[in-house]
């Protein structure tokens, strides 16, 4: 197959300033690999493969990129790679200490890599996906200046590597099984992991890999010369509306019924058959998480049979000193109190306090949502507040006119109008129908959900439409009871959520990598336990992180959840600690019962409508305290609900259109 290397990217800041360093980047030879190893490598040790200008994009924004050396290492019989970004560069320069720890990959041994991806869009630059044994992925890594075509041929000299007879942008290492099966790579699942410690021992030569990890960390934290680099702009991508396999898993996740649970079961029973969950090897086993300690492997395999390992931070006794009870709820009467006469909030830090511990009345959510969601400034008096609510129902009516506006004939023509209508006008339809305020035929309510959201869907054309935006928008429109108000709070909240419907999922892939840093960190026997039944990816999350605990609870619930969510008052990623409350209240039934996946998986989606709010919100900011800084430290930088520092215009959700 005929691999392009360029694209037309004459116009972008990026590729320009990526063409002017091409003569930096470079493939080393076994003739001069000599000259190019440094000196602090361990002995044996030579460089086969060099690549700059490697970058990963955590999040949608071009100036958040992160610029890079890949590097292919020979120790003996055995490859290793390496990504280290560049220090002191421009594009890097936000680029704290802990970001570069959090995102370098140190010395990934070969035998722990399961599959590589391969992707060439047709408009932007071919990356790779290198997706590990254990099922977790690190960050996709952009070829600005090209070289995947050499990437792959290199690591075929030294390691067995076949292209998956499935999918030909997939290549298989070192798979002695059957290449036929599906693997988690073909479904474009992977989580995304920062890279952690290797503690992996190289099957040949003279030191361990971690050794070399250690020298190769040290030689390189200083790493010169460092090529210039412009972030540019981002790219706009055409891409599929619809969105079919996305759509399709994702549906799978949300729903509650018995075949999203038999569905889903089978397809990582499916990726599980072919060896993809935990492999056994000679060597130790690969460490996904920074911890001060690697637990060994006897430590790790817990006994079939026996008692279940205690919560090492004997979790009831922690909630007891640091969870405060739940409060009333915030009333009309309370709430004048934080306004001044203008109408101003005097103090938001207050408020936002009072709100996490108690949630508000119904009655007055519609005029404290818009501020939760950012659509108010807390500083905007009674005059700019009505003042915004007159022009922005303008603007929405002008966008919402675009699609009223496109005849039958038009229709026709317009294939992705029609496939966002099509997908919308099912969804709406069954969205909290069993609430009085969606109940009954021809609902006008209902009406104005599937208005809203195909407005959405013409505002923020490169997201578009996707399955569970009807969840979300769904409680907005029942407290705020008006349609372009709603659609202006729903746009807020999809400033942070927008990245969980992202055709590549990194909103996703991103929230639930932290989640199982923060369970090693706050629970490691419960993670360990994860690891032990290839449950790491975390997917029996998945529902709860898409559509923010939606389903779990009952409606008013869930109102109350979000806006202690909203408040940011702890964390801006309370979500996670709230995933970790639940897993370790039930941790000892978990871990009792020996739950596969496929168990798991069931008796998650069982839980909805049995989980105490009340007692995992305590729960969840016991665990936050508890973890302070540290917790901090192993969420992944721009992770929704997180909004990046740059200008909010800046926002963009740029889509793949390449068919999988």
């Amino acid at each position: 197959m005929q691999e392009p290397e360029l694209h037309d990217l004459s116009d972008d800041a990026d590729y320009a300033a990526s063409l002017q360093q091409g003569s930096a980047s470079m493939m080393i030879t076994r003739s001069d690999s000599g000259r190019s190893t440094s000196s602090s490598l361990p002995e044996g040790a030579e460089i086969v493969y060099l690549k700059d200008n490697v970058t990963i994009h955590p999040t949608q924004y071009a100036s958040e990129r992160i610029s890079g050396r890949l590097k292919l290492i020979k120790q003996g019989s055995s490859l290793f790679m390496t990504w280290i970004p560049y220090k002191g560069q421009s594009t890097n320069a936000r680029l704290s200490e802990r970001d570069r720890n959090l995102y370098t990959i140190r010395a990934v041994p070969f035998t722990d890599v399961r599959s590589i991806r391969r992707r060439t869009p047709t408009l932007g630059w071919q990356y790779i996906i290198v997706v590990l044994s254990s099922g977790l992925a690190f960050p996709q890594l952009y070829f600005y200046n090209g070289g995947v075509k050499e990437f792959l041929a290199t690591i075929k000299q030294h390691v067995f590597i076949v292209r998956s007879l499935e999918d030909a942008n997939v290549f298989l290492v070192n798979d002695f099984q059957n290449p036929l099966q599906k693997t988690l790579s073909s479904l474009e699942l992977p989580v995304y992991i920062a890279s952690g410690p290797s503690a992996s021992v190289s099957d040949g030569g003279e030191s361990s890999s971690f050794e070399l990890q250690e020298r190769i960390g040290d030689s390189i934290r200083d790493e010169i010369p460092r090529p210039s680099q412009n972030p540019g702009r981002q790219k706009h991508k055409s891409h599929d509306p619809a969105r079919d396999l996305t759509i399709h898993v994702l549906e799978k996740f949300s729903l509650v019924t018995k075949f999203a649970r038999d569905t889903s079961s089978q397809l990582f029973r499916e990726s599980n058959s072919n060896g993809y969950g935990a492999v056994e090897r000679k060597s130790s086993s690969y460490s996904l998480a920074d911890v001060p300690h690697k637990p060994s492997m006897d430590a790790e395999m817990a006994p079939k049979e026996g008692p279940v390992p205690s919560d090492p931070l004997e979790f009831d006794k922690m909630t007891l000193v640091w969870g405060k009870p739940r409060q009333p709820p915030l009333g009309s009467e309370e709430w004048a109190t934080f306004l001044d006469s203008e109408g101003r909030v005097m103090d938001s830090k207050a408020l936002k306090k009072r709100i996490f511990y108690g949630g508000v009345e119904h009655t007055t959510r519609r005029e404290v949502w818009p501020f939760l969601l950012g659509y108010h400034a807390y500083d905007s008096t009674y005059a700019e507040r009505e003042y915004l609510k007159s022009s922005k129902k303008s603007e929405y009516e002008t966008v919402r006119q675009q699609w009223q506006s496109i005849s039958t004939e038009q229709a026709k023509r317009f294939t992705k109008f029609r496939e966002r209508k099509g997908l919308i006008d099912k969804d709406v339809v069954r969205t909290d129908r069993a609430l009085s305020f969606y109940d009954g035929d021809d609902n006008p309510n209902v009406n104005i959900l599937r208005d809203i959201l195909l407005t959405y869907s013409f505002y923020n054309f490169d997201l578009g439409y996707c399955q569970g935006m009807s969840d979300l928008l769904s409680p907005i429109l029942f407290v705020m009871e008006d349609e372009s108000e709603s659609f202006w709070c729903f746009v807020a909240l999809m400033e942070r959520l927008g990245p969980n419907f992202n055709r590549d999922q990194n909103g996703m892939h991103s929230q639930l990598f932290a989640l199982s840093k923060l369970v090693e960190l706050l629970d490691c026997p419960l993670h360990n336990y994860f690891k032990q039944n290839d449950c790491l990816n975390y997917f029996f999350c998945f529902r709860w992180v898409l559509i923010q605990f939606k389903r779990e609870f009952e409606y008013k619930k869930t109102m109350r959840l979000w806006e202690v969510l909203w408040t940011h008052y702890l964390s801006e990623h309370l979500q996670l600690y709230v995933c970790v409350a639940i897993l370790k209240r039930y941790r000892n039934k978990i871990m009792g019962e020996r739950m596969d996946f496929d168990t798991l998986l069931k008796f998650i989606n069982e839980l909805s409508g049995h989980i105490d709010l009340d007692a995992i919100l305590r729960d969840a900011e016991a665990l936050c305290i508890c973890a302070g800084e540290n917790g901090a430290a192993r969420i992944p930088p721009g992770t929704p609900p997180s909004l990046p520092t740059e200008n909010e215009n800046a926002l963009l959700y740029a889509q793949d259109d390449e068919v999988l």
